[in-house]
Formats: structure tokens, sequence, C-alpha cells
């Protein structure tokens, strides 16, 4: 027996033993490749030698479904986190450091203008002509919740056309990017350049790999980066972000929810309304000032816990809602991802779809959908009405709530029904809403609780599952953070539900949270070192035929050779911890020594036990292809060794195959939205 079969007959009995990936080689008539040695980790700086760039500049966006800002700070002077500038507009009631989701693009699909402009202008568009331009918000969820997600997908604006999503968020994020250059230009007195900068966006961490990947393209279609200059962007996680700026929290810079300690003699029910009126009221004094100064100490929080600590960020936004767990490691303070992101559609975007709901009981399914489309300007209106209203909801609150009417939803419902609105109410038995004589829905305070109910209930049992898990276990901290953190309803239930399990903290202005550590992560990427893997990778094999060990169906005899095809052999598992900038390497073989074409198919499962690339869920994400053509004159050794890498770093992979007698080598990024 040769070397080479011998190689390829012990890598197969460990593949075969264990799990593999492999080449779909039947279908194509590809001979393939076959496993040379067994698998290997290694921390290989030589396959990865990527140039530090220097950045003047960090630049993190902060994208969200609901609302979206960008801040900033100058690598020379790291501790000055900035917040982008006021916007122009605004809502009454809601803090504007940061701008709606909304995007307005003329009737000819280009853009004009994006969050508080578009909805403006928009809204002052006489409604026939309304019809024909593109208005769209909340559309950052579709990424979330469509399951084939490609550079196809579409979007469906209010006027009910179709547009695709890649452009609509490359035009977003190129609105971010003109925004902010602008701005830094006006400050630094001298033109910025988009080279001087380096963008951080953030998404959920429960996003799946094609949503991620989707994001990266967009932002390379806006011009942030490219696909040859890939380190200028970082895509960040949103609770990590949130765990790197709730290191630095202070003391006076956060409210402590835990029924552990009564603070300053107030009981922590107290302590939660009036620690939130001192926190708005320190809020609205800095508003004027939008640069926050970070100082390069660990926070008071932070120094109490020790190596091997564990604690939870909950990210509540608009849209979703993401729950990580990290590990402190030290000396250095690095943070390990104990358990893999958990979550959901539970945002805040969940207490609207309720609130739609009632309206529809009340007034009727079909009346609304006609109300949406014929005056879609009203219905935004209708629904800021309401945001102001859902941000005064409280747990103790007593007086009802009043939501404005727009004139256009009276006048509309009365020539759809023949019937007022306040007959609808007084016929539709919810009897606690009623119609003041204002021209308003008065909701009582029970009315209103019942509405964030259905989305609270979710974050607290999805909380309750995640800390009946192993890993969870010890957990001494539960950051609360995001948009949806400031609601008092959902502070509150996750205080009465696990106030006696870890300290309960919200760091004052928890809207901008996410913002700022993901400006500190753009600082200093290092900082997150260990994550866990979302899938299984690995590429498609030939493995030597056993029998009796491998089904008869992947037989395939080649040149007198008995092979098993369609082997899944496996890089990583899914959940299994992954160093950043971790390369995993393995050795092959062609199975045919004359081959001139080498094709590597790579392959990527969301469970860990697979066999064969045909096993169900195993997804095609890459192609590396070696030629080998012209380079006959090369004495090849009798056991050609084919050198695949694959580097796992931030939500990026990269995979690289070397031809190691002639030394050429080709590359390829993992892709999930192509294959």
């Amino acid at each position: 027996m040769s070397e080479k079969e011998a190689g390829s007959d012990a890598a197969s009995r460990e593949t075969a033993s264990t799990s593999a990936y492999s080449s779909p080689a039947r279908s194509l008539g590809d001979t393939g490749i076959t496993p040379l040695s067994p698998s290997h980790i290694v921390n290989d700086s030589d396959a990865n030698v990527t140039e530090q760039q220097t950045f003047l500049v960090v630049v993190a966006i902060d994208f969200g479904t609901t609302s979206s800002g960008y801040a900033y700070s100058f690598t020379k002077e790291p501790e000055c986190i900035h917040v982008m500038r006021r916007w122009e507009g605004g809502d009454p009631g809601v803090s504007n450091q940061k701008t709606p989701t909304t995007i307005l693009l003329t009737p000819e699909r280009k853009f004009h203008s994006f969050g508080y402009a578009a909805r403006d202008f928009y809204h002052d568009l006489d409604p026939n002509e309304a019809k024909q331009w593109l208005y769209l918000e909340k559309f950052k969820m579709k990424l979330h919740t469509t399951g084939n997600l490609t550079m196809e997908t579409d979007l469906t604006a209010a006027n009910g056309k179709k547009i695709k999503a890649l452009e609509i968020f490359a035009y977003a994020l190129q609105y971010f990017k003109e925004q902010a250059l602008k701005e830094l230009s006006d400050q630094a007195g001298s033109e910025f350049e988009n080279s001087d900068v380096r963008w951080v966006i953030t998404v959920p961490a429960i996003w799946k790999q094609p949503a991620k990947q989707f994001m990266r393209q967009a932002a390379y279609q806006a011009g942030m980066a490219t696909p040859e200059n890939p380190e200028q962007l970082i895509i960040a996680l949103e609770p990590e972000a949130a765990s790197i700026y709730c290191r630095k929290l202070r003391l006076h810079q956060m409210i402590d929810l835990s029924s552990k300690a009564a603070v300053n003699g107030y009981t922590s029910s107290d302590t939660v309304g009036a620690g939130f009126a001192q926190a708005k009221e320190h809020i609205r004094r800095n508003r004027q000032s939008r640069t926050f100064l970070v100082e390069n100490v660990i926070g008071e929080i932070w120094s109490e816990l020790e190596e091997g600590d564990r604690y939870v960020v909950v990210d509540s936004g608009g849209g979703t809602v993401d729950l990580t767990v990290h590990q402190i490691r030290l000396p250095e303070g690095h943070l390990k991802e104990l358990y893999k992101s958990t979550g959901g559609a539970y945002g805040s975007l969940g207490v609207d779809y309720e609130f739609e709901k009632l309206l529809c009981k009340i007034f009727g399914e079909d009346f609304i959908e006609q109300f949406k489309i014929k005056r879609p300007a009203a219905w935004v209106d209708l629904m800021i009405a309401f945001e102001s209203r859902k941000r005064a909801a409280a747990p103790d609150r007593t007086n009802p709530l009043n939501i404005n009417l727009p004139f256009s939803f009276i006048d509309y419902y009365k020539k759809f029904r023949g019937h007022s609105v306040e007959h609808a109410l007084r016929k539709s038995n919810v009897d606690f809403v009623k119609w003041s004589s204002q021209g308003m829905l008065r909701m009582s305070p029970d009315a209103m609780n019942a509405l964030f109910k259905p989305t609270i209930d979710n974050i607290i049992d999805h909380l309750r599952d995640l800390f009946e898990k192993p890993e969870v276990t010890d957990v001494k901290f539960l950051f609360l953070v995001g948009g949806f953190a400031e609601a008092p309803l959902l502070q509150q239930a996750v205080q009465s539900a696990f106030g006696n399990r870890c300290r309960i903290i919200i760091p004052q202005d928890v809207g901008l949270t996410i913002l700022k550590g993901a400006v500190l992560f753009g600082l200093d990427p290092a900082v997150i070192k260990v994550r866990r893997s979302p899938l299984t990778y690995g590429v498609g094999v030939l493995n030597r035929y056993v029998e009796g060990k491998h089904p008869p169906d992947k037989l395939l005899v080649k040149d007198g050779t008995r092979w098993c095809t369609d082997v899944f052999d496996k890089f990583i598992s899914a959940d299994q911890s992954v160093a950043l900038g971790e390369t995993v390497k393995r050795s092959y073989t062609p199975a045919k020594p004359s081959q001139m074409l080498i094709v590597i198919n790579i392959y990527s499962a969301e469970q860990d036990n697979v066999n064969f690339i045909t096993d169900p869920g195993v997804k095609k994400c890459g192609t590396l292809r070696l030629d080998l053509t012209g380079t006959d004159d090369t004495p090849l050794p009798t056991r050609r060794e084919i050198q695949t890498f694959m580097q796992f770093g931030d939500t990026e992979i990269k995979a690289i195959a070397i031809d190691i007698p002639t030394s050429k080598s080709v590359k390829a990024g993992i892709d999930f939205l192509s294959y």
C-alpha cells in the first residue's frame, strides 16, 4: 500500500468514525479530493498575514429596526466618543439622538431622504401624489424573518410597490456614510476621505449568517469598504458592543434594579422610578453636549467581576431581543462567549403589532388594511402618536393615555362604514378603550399594559429557558440594554423574575449603549476573544469505501479504486468555541494524481452531527478552484498535498487552498447569499 493510500485510509477511518463533509463527485464527474492527514487546528499567522491598517477615526452605525444613529471617535483621542449632531425634525416626547429608520425614494426610485426628513416630506405630500413615492420603515426585520435571503430579496414600500432590499440597505448606509464624513470634515476643517475611516455596523447576534453577510454586501455597495479591503468594515454583534460599553460604566452612569439591596433607604421599586427620573434629568442636561468621555478605567461594577465570572446581556431593541452570555477572562478582561446567542423577534415592534390588532378588533381588519394603503401618511402619523404614548406606559400609572386619531382616519372611516368612529367604539365591546370628545382614543393604563404583555412574556420565558442551561449557572449580572430597555414595564418584569438570581443593571443612556460600545470595539477589535461558531463548516471529500460501514448508494468506483462519495469532512462544529482569527488547517490530495483542476466545495449546516453533504440542512457556501494547468514541468511528488485553511474572523470567514508543490494558492470568502 502506498503512503498516499495509507494516508487517505487512515483519514477515512477517522472521518467515517466521527463525521465528515464531501464533494458531489458523482453528479459533477469530478474526481474530487481525499483527506491526507488527521485534522488539526493551527493559530497559523503565516497563512494569514494582514497588514494593520491605520485609520484616523472609527465611525459606528447602529442601524436599528425603529431608529438609527452613528457615533465616532478619533483614534488619537479614544476616550472621547461623539454622538452625531442633532437631526432636523424630531418628535415631541421622544429623545432624538437617533433618527427613525425610515427611507423615502422618489417615484423614479432614486434616494430622496432618510429619517425625520423622509417622514416629514412624505407626510406633507398630497395623498394621491404620496401613492407614487416609495416610503419604507422597519425594513430591517425582513433580514431576520426571510428564510432564504438572497441578493434579490425584495421589500415592499408603503404603497405596495416592491424594491430590492440590497438597494434600500445600501442607500441607507450611504446616507450615514455621507452624513458622518460631512460632520467629520466640518469638525476637522479639512476634507475627510472614506479611507480615513474604519466603519463598524452593528447587527443582532441572533441573525443568521446570510443576514450578516447581506449587511456587509450593502456596505460594499454603499462604498464604505471593498471585498479587496474587508478589514475597513467590522460587522459587530449588538450584545457584544453593549458588553464592551458596560465594562466602562461608573456607578453614576447606571441604575441598579436589584432587589438585593435597598439603595439610599429606598426599596428597589422606588429606586426604579427615582433612578430613572434622575437619569432622565442627567440625559436632558447632557443632551446639548454630544461628547461622552469614556474613562480609560474599568468601571466599579466590572471591578467586582473576577476570572470566570458570567453575566448576561439582554439587548432589547425595536425588532429583536438578543441574549448573550459572556465570561470574563483575566488579566486583560477579554470576553468569551459562553453560550451561543439566542432570542427572537420580541422587540418593541410587538407592542405596535398588538395595537394594530386592537384597532382591527374595533374598526375591522378590512378597514385598517384599506386605510394603510389609501392614506399611508396618516397611518404613519397614527403610529407616531402611539409611539409617544407607548413610552409613557408604566406599571404604576393610573391616568389614561390619549392617542390622537388623525382627522383623515375619522373621515375615511365614516365614508367606508357609513357611521362614526365613536359608534364603532361603542359597538366593539372593547371596554377599556373609550372615545374622548377631543377626537382621541382614551386607553386605560391596563389596556396599554396589555399591549406590552405578549412581547414581555416572550422575553421573560426566553430568559427563563436560558437560565436553565448548565452554561448559564451562577450569573452575576444581567445588563438590560437597547431602546426597549427604557420601558418601565419591561424593567419591572425582568426585575421581579430575576432580581433574586443576579444583579440587574441598566446603563443610563440605554438607547445609546450599543452605539458607544461599537465605537470602543472599532478602536480595539481584539477585546472579543472567543465566540461560539453558529454553524458546522467543512468540505466535501472522497474517502476509501469501507464495506458494511458506508451506505451502498455512496459507492463510486474510479480507475479500480472504490470510494465513498459525498463525505462531509468537518473543519469546525456548531457551538464549538472559536478564537477570533483562529485558522483550521486540513491537508488533502487529489483522488486522481493527474488532475489539473481541483475543486473544493465548502458546506455549512446548523446541526453538528453531519456525515454527508447530502444530509438534510447541509448547504453549499463556497468553492475553491485550484487550476494546476501549466505546472507540468514542475517535478511533482508522488503524493501531492493541497492544504486548505479556514479562518474564522469577525462575521466573515475566509478559506484558502494552497497547492504545496507549486505554491499556487486560491482564496474565497464564504458566501451564504449566492448558492
